[in-house]
């Protein structure tokens, strides 16, 4: 019995890791977030991750191109994270429970760090 028990909680962790290339926000919230030091706009929407200019250029579109996808809760909010080889870079994005506001926090290949706090935006 002990064994059941013990793969099924491995197969449920399993699926808490998305194949490369799946956006699944899951817990995460949906909207539109203002990086203001770029003028930028984060847009986190069902399966799919996008990055416009605040005019509405289009900057990047991370459908198909993420890799270590996931999402995951705790007491104090919810967290993404993933990578993307196109863009040479890894992102954490995080929503408090006590605002509105993400933490965003880019590591780029090349050992640059970018931190910042994004506004929601309506």
């Amino acid at each position: 019995m002990k064994k059941i028990g013990l793969v099924l909680i491995l197969f449920s962790l399993s699926l808490l890791y998305v194949s490369a290339g799946d956006i699944d926000l899951g817990n995460f919230p949906l909207g539109k977030w203002l990086d203001s030091r770029y003028n930028a706009v984060w847009t986190f929407s069902t399966g799919n991750i996008q990055l416009h200019m605040t005019d509405g250029t289009l900057v990047f579109d991370f459908a198909g191109k993420v890799e270590d996808f996931n999402v995951k809760g705790s007491l104090s909010g919810v967290e993404m994270t993933f990578s993307c080889r196109e863009t040479g870079r890894k992102y954490k994005f995080v929503k408090g429970v006590s605002n509105l506001d993400l933490q965003m926090i880019i590591d780029k290949d090349s050992g640059v760090h970018y931190d910042t706090t994004l506004k929601i935006q309506k």
